[in-house]
């Protein structure tokens, strides 16, 4: 299905990419979002996917000090809205929803996605969108973890091996209505809930979420070699497309 063909029934797609945070884990001073890959930003690959997608349009929720934001050259500046973020990535994703209230309705669509994920691919995209509209929930990218996992609970010292056969390694875009992700965030804040990911506020307001296969190529920037490798799979999907 073409990207600007997805049936919305009569709803409207809306898109949020909190980019407030500091990255630390990458690095104390430099920020991922705005690392260059092929003469652009982080940030510009990563709004370039999500605005091939029928959007009404897409928040940007940036510090109160970033002045660079607003400088680059980011695709259907029509659809773009900045928003203060907050002082965590949760708090920032509530600030652009409590923004998409005024030019929202409750049942829109609106997906959250990752500033420094900038390879998720067009077909992951639509397949995300189809299956909330189809199947009427909230769902997020996710893929089966692969790896062996082991649990460690002190000094290096390995305790157990964990089952991973009902195991899924949860990726961005996530995506919900504005109305339920907004009263799921609200009320997990409230009860205290470190929220890591807009599903973990869903399924403490017992709201289901389905996972929807994604690709381990949809990589999320966050230590300075997975900067090198995000160039690489960007190139290896321009040869492809080409």
């Amino acid at each position: 299905m073409s990207l600007k063909n997805l049936n919305l029934n009569n709803r409207k797609l809306w898109a949020i990419i909190p980019a407030a945070g500091t990255g630390s884990r990458f690095s104390k001073s430099d920020l991922k979002q705005y690392q260059m890959i092929q003469e652009q930003t982080v940030l510009e690959h990563t709004i370039q996917r999500i605005t091939q997608l029928p959007i009404s349009g897409y928040v940007l929720t940036i510090s109160e000090s970033d002045e660079f934001a607003r400088t680059l050259n980011f695709p259907n500046t029509e659809q773009l809205h900045f928003c203060a973020g907050g002082k965590e990535r949760v708090d920032s994703v509530l600030n652009g929803l409590k923004y998409l209230t005024q030019i929202a309705g409750p049942d829109d669509l609106v997906f959250v996605h990752d500033a420094a994920r900038p390879c998720v691919s067009h077909a992951n995209l639509i397949s995300l969108v189809e299956h909330a509209i189809k199947h009427e929930t909230s769902a997020i990218l996710a893929i089966p973890v692969r790896d062996t996992l082991k649990r460690v609970e002190q000094s290096q010292r390995i305790e157990n091996t964990v089952d991973r056969s009902a195991l899924w390694q949860a990726q961005t875009p996530q995506i919900s209505t504005v109305a339920k992700l907004k009263t799921a965030i609200e009320h997990a804040l409230s009860n205290q809930l470190n929220i890591t990911d807009e599903a973990s506020a869903l399924e403490f307001s017992n709201y289901p979420v389905d996972v929807v296969l994604g690709r381990s190529d949809n990589i999320k920037i966050t230590y300075p070699e997975d900067l090198e490798l995000a160039q690489l799979i960007l190139k290896s999907q321009l040869e492809i497309k080409n």
